[in-house]
């Protein structure tokens, strides 16, 4: 068997770190994606009813949250990875999994809330009462980022405990 596919091999902290870089990287696309989407509307609701625009500005807020979302999983993730000969291939792809759950689940809820920004605030422009309907909405939009994060966590939490402990590395004989 080669070294590189060992339970105690060296790309292991590779495979760690490529989660922490999807989580940040693919919640900051659903939130740029939520935000321009969202941006859009706002600024035609600010040339039409200027008075509203403030609170036209919501969908933006809550697409740059998705942001943080993966900025908070990647640093959980960087601080559970090692270089260390216990730090296993098994860990290593859990902190993987981990990073992808989260970081689609934010890059879903950016396209969620991008679309739904834009179509509400766009409905907002003309009434008042659908204010309230796109608050709803974008909140059951955010929540999928949320369960993201949530999993990413509860897979970080399980890494502690996965794979064989190494002795010493194949590396290292």
């Amino acid at each position: 068997m080669s070294v590189l596919l060992e339970p105690c091999s060296p790309l292991a902290t590779m495979i760690g770190m490529l989660g922490a870089s999807a989580a940040l990287g693919l919640a900051n696309l659903g939130a740029a994606y939520g935000t321009v989407k969202s941006g859009v509307g706002v600024a035609h609701l600010g040339m039409v009813n200027k008075s509203r625009s403030m609170r036209g500005m919501v969908p933006v807020v809550m697409a740059g949250i998705l942001g943080i979302y993966g900025l908070i999983i990647a640093v959980i993730i960087t601080n559970n990875v090692k270089t260390t000969v216990d730090y296993t291939v098994a860990k290593g792809c859990v902190h993987l999994g981990a990073g992808l759950a989260g970081g689609f689940a934010s890059l879903a809820a950016g396209y969620a809330i991008g679309i739904v920004g834009e179509a509400c605030t766009s409905a907002y422009q003309r009434t008042e009462t659908i204010f309230v309907v796109m608050i709803l909405m974008l909140i059951f939009a955010e929540a999928l980022g949320l369960y993201g994060l949530i999993v990413a966590l509860l897979m970080n939490n399980t890494a502690a405990g996965a794979g064989i402990s190494c002795d010493k590395a194949p590396w290292q004989a």
